[in-house]
């Protein structure tokens, strides 16, 4: 597996420092927080987008893919969803990515099976787009659709391989499922798996990794044990709380308690 870490980390960063943070602390790719206080998101021009494509081709770091607020179960018309979407894989192919994550973003008022036929129609409409572009729009477990049995309520429907899953081990171990349960689940559509760490469900804080809770040795093995070999991306989501360790310190540590987990895994 490969691993990478994403920009939420470290909020704002220019792409050359990002860059400088994966070959310093050997990780393969970089996850980009695509917003508009980022560096890298949907207003970025073609020749800046084929300058973020380069940086990273010159150091042998890969763009993972871009993280997205797009919310594809929300309420409304399709239209403003469709083009947000659309724009996001255009950016994600300019600068060589090979994801696009999207949220549900159900709205809890609404049934469940309205909001994921919401989603799925409109999922299966872009990822038409998706294929044209060499892009993958994948749906993270998160929010509405928090675990492996939501999200394939979804995705199910779609049937479409340039639409799959995200699988956030934070949002299905907070929603009771257990990593095989979640795999068992998202593994026909999995694009790649976050990890990160907590305290416990009332304290989501961002800790380093084995610092916490969460059952990651657990789902690494899962992952090794049905054989596969996709990205493990580090969430650590410092933009949410401004307390927590900078980044950049835990970077390598972090690295070397995945391999750990890979090694003893294998």
């Amino acid at each position: 597996m490969r691993l990478a870490f994403s920009t939420l980390g470290v909020p704002g960063l220019p792409v050359p420092e990002v860059v400088a943070l994966a070959t310093a602390h050997g990780y393969h790719g970089v996850e980009l927080r695509a917003h508009p206080e980022e560096p890298v998101h949907p207003g970025l021009g073609p020749a800046a987008r084929a300058d973020v494509a380069a940086e990273f081709k010159a150091a042998d770091v890969e763009v993972l893919g871009i993280a997205s607020y797009a919310r594809v179960a929300a309420p409304g018309e399709d239209g403003p969803v469709l083009d947000e979407v659309r724009g996001l894989l255009q950016l994600a192919h300019d600068v060589g990515a090979p994801f696009v994550r999207v949220f549900p973003g159900a709205d809890p008022a609404l049934p469940a099976a309205e909001s994921d036929a919401i989603a799925a129609r409109r999922l299966g409409t872009v990822a038409e787009d998706a294929a044209a572009l060499g892009v993958r729009v994948l749906l993270e477990t998160h929010d509405s659709h928090r675990t492996g049995a939501a999200a394939i309520r979804v995705l199910g429907p779609v049937g479409h391989r340039m639409a799959g899953a995200l699988w956030d081990v934070m949002h299905t171990w907070l929603g009771g499922e257990q990593p095989a349960e979640s795999f068992a689940a998202l593994a026909p559509h999995l694009g790649y798996v976050q990890v990160k760490d907590i305290a416990s469900a009332e304290d989501t804080a961002p800790l380093p990794l084995g610092a916490g809770t969460l059952p990651l040795s657990d789902c690494v093995e899962e992952l090794s044990r049905h054989g596969w070999d996709g990205w493990l991306c580090w969430e650590y989501e410092k933009r949410w709380y401004e307390t927590a360790a900078p980044l950049p310190g835990l970077l390598t540590a972090g690295r070397d308690h995945l391999a750990r987990l890979l090694d003893e895994s294998a």
